[in-house]
């Protein structure tokens, strides 16, 4: 069963999730998109970071770069909830997830601090 929101309802749900991030840890925040998508074609992902992490960031090699991005994937976890807590907690633990990757964190890392 998949509980149904609202687009915009989502929207505001992920932006609850970014500004519940720690202060210290969204002022290092550099260049990122964040876009709700439907679902990820060919995989069920809840998000996708894509991008340069900033542990590989210099100078000389990051310049004149489109954001980096991170989607969120509505249909795929709506399909994964039945309330819209669930909904808000499933959000907040892939925003972290992959605001986690954007600062260079690893999956197996990621999954050690409970945020895979």
């Amino acid at each position: 069963m998949m509980f149904e929101i609202s687009n915009e309802r989502f929207e505001e749900l992920t932006s609850e999730a970014l500004d519940s991030l720690p202060p210290e840890l969204a002022a290092h925040i550099e260049n990122l998109a964040v876009i709700v998508d439907d679902q990820a074609k060919g995989r069920p992902l809840f998000g996708l970071y894509e991008g340069i992490p900033l542990t590989k960031r210099g100078p000389i090699s990051y310049s004149a770069v489109m954001p980096d991005r991170i989607t969120l994937y509505q249909t795929t976890i709506c399909r994964d909830c039945t309330s819209e807590e669930e909904v808000r907690a499933q959000i907040r633990k892939t925003v972290i997830h992959e605001v986690g990757h954007h600062f260079g964190i690893s999956d197996p890392r990621l999954e050690e601090l409970g945020w895979a």
